[in-house]
């Protein structure tokens, strides 16, 4: 049941945050806060609770799973689990919904009881797809995301908030609607195998397909998780959105939302077609390493500090994406290091961007430069931010990245090397953050604050887990390895053996048994 509750808090407190943010925008912004609290303290629970059961389970079965019957006739239920990869996605999500909300608590002042109905339920959303084990469920709250956020970007975003909010639209539901018919797909064609209707994970995994029926099947969920990371060339709303976004809005987009779309790689398109995986990634692990050097080359070529923000996201999503269809577990393991450490480091990045443009209404570093005198808070977090993204020993994004680069290198030398320049762009275009804005000629006289206590504390949230991650980050590898050893062994088993529809009973047996390897 507390997989339930984890929807329930976010869904209740929008409609709460909505009704009584009416008529006191105070009562909204504690409701959410409470409620993402709230779901922090269960996430976190629910991880320390099972921490020694993941290490017990080493086949990657579910540590807690709910299901209750919701279209029988269909095959469709409402059923959630949660395994290590998930549990960590989840407890992600909670904390960054905790300083969305603390970020947006001065900034948004006109119909605040709306901002949070709609936070909150992209939330839910988010939460969801990480616990999502029936497809009808998960495609359910892969749009639940969408309108919500499209409100967000469109109300309380900035000067071109309406294109923004459209293409943003446009790309990720275009995308999901080839996902449904992927979905629908897998499920006519597991009906045709078995006479069984169902929308069912388990049941799913290993159904019997032609090989070009794979292949076209895991395309359309590949362009869907594909334009969510986002990898390159499906970004183009990527810069847009963040840059329209209010900052609450930007940390979702660059901690969560990405992240959606790389947890169902992970989670759907490698474990349900690993012939049609293993076929398109070597154009995939290209798609990755052009994104690297693409989205770097893009970032220090912005004047926007936001856009510029956007597109190392592009560049550091590629080193996911390579990650991922490298199929061996340190590559996996950086992956899920870089997902959550991104998502702290570009969390706070768009935060200090926002900050800034709440003080000074400008994201154009032509217009900053020399702040550091008076702002010598808001540089050192900056500097720190800035040192994260480029990846600097000692710090969560350069634990994810090094993993990343060393499983690649077992796979594809050049590949590796050329991944390895994104590194030194990283470096130029982070510096060149520092040195636009904080040092260099004052370019203006802002009369602006440092750093409140609110945000140093919020700061001061993301910063310690990076250290931490970058020192010590064993448990979370740890809580995540059954899921990257089942997805390592389902992508090495003999192709020929497991390809196509002559796979027995007794193969599907041996290679997706339910609940276990």
């Amino acid at each position: 049941m507390i997989l339930v509750w984890l929807l329930i808090i976010p869904l209740a407190a929008g409609l709460l945050a909505w009704i009584f943010g009416r008529n006191n925008h105070l009562f909204a912004r504690w409701i959410s806060l409470l409620a993402m609290l709230a779901d922090l303290a269960l996430a976190l629970s629910l991880w320390f609770k099972h921490f020694e059961q993941i290490d017990l389970v080493a086949g990657g079965g579910w540590l807690i799973e709910y299901s209750l019957a919701w279209v029988p006739q269909l095959g469709i239920s409402f059923y959630l689990g949660v395994d290590g990869l998930s549990i960590l996605m989840i407890v992600l999500s909670a904390f960054l919904g905790v300083l969305a909300v603390a970020t947006s608590w001065s900034e948004i002042t006109k119909k605040v009881g709306f901002f949070h109905f709609n936070l909150m339920w992209i939330m839910a959303g988010i939460i969801g797809v990480f616990m999502a084990l029936d497809l009808f469920l998960f495609y359910f709250f892969w749009e639940l995301m969408l309108v919500p956020m499209y409100f967000l970007i469109g109300i309380w975003g900035h000067e071109k908030r309406l294109y923004a909010a459209v293409k943003f639209f446009i790309f990720t539901q275009l995308s999901g609607l080839l996902m449904l018919a992927a979905i629908l797909g897998l499920y006519f064609v597991h009906q045709n195998q078995t006479g069984i209707y169902t929308f069912n994970y388990n049941d799913l995994l290993g159904t019997p397909l032609a090989v070009s029926v794979g292949r076209w099947l895991m395309l359309g969920f590949f362009a869907a998780f594909a334009v969510k990371l986002p990898a390159f060339p499906f970004h183009p709303w990527l810069a847009d959105a963040h840059t329209e976004a209010p900052t609450a809005g930007s940390v979702i987009l660059a901690g969560l939302l990405l992240k959606t779309g790389a947890y169902g790689f992970l989670r759907f398109v490698l474990p349900l077609f690993p012939e049609a995986s293993e076929y398109i990634a070597p154009a995939a692990m290209i798609i990755g390493v052009v994104g690297i050097i693409y989205g770097a080359i893009l970032a220090f070529g912005q004047t926007d500090l936001k856009r510029l923000v956007a597109y190392t996201s592009v560049s550091h999503m590629g080193f996911v994406i390579l990650g991922i269809f490298t199929f061996n577990q340190l590559a996996l393991q950086g992956v899920v290091m870089q997902m959550i450490c991104h998502g702290l480091s570009t969390g706070g990045l768009f935060i200090i961007a926002g900050h800034l443009q709440e003080q000074i209404h400008t994201r154009d570093m032509n217009r900053m430069g020399g702040m550091w005198e008076n702002l010598p808070r808001f540089g050192g977090v900056a500097m720190f931010f800035a040192l994260a993204s480029l990846g600097l020993p000692g710090l969560g994004n350069f634990v994810g990245e090094f993993l990343v680069l060393i499983g690649t290198f077992q796979t594809d030398v050049i590949l590796t090397i050329a991944a390895a320049t994104g590194l030194v762009f990283a470096a130029i275009y982070s510096l060149w953050i520092i040195q636009q804005t904080f040092h260099g000629e004052k370019r203006a006289d802002w009369k602006i604050r440092d750093l409140s206590p609110r945000f140093i504390l919020i700061f001061a949230l993301m910063i310690i887990p990076l250290v931490i991650l970058g020192l010590f980050p064993q448990p979370v590898i740890d809580t995540a390895q059954p899921a990257i050893e089942r997805l390592e062994r389902i992508n090495t088993i003999d192709k020929p053996e497991y390809s196509g529809v002559d796979l027995t009973e007794a193969d599907r047996d041996r290679r997706f048994s339910k609940g276990g390897d």
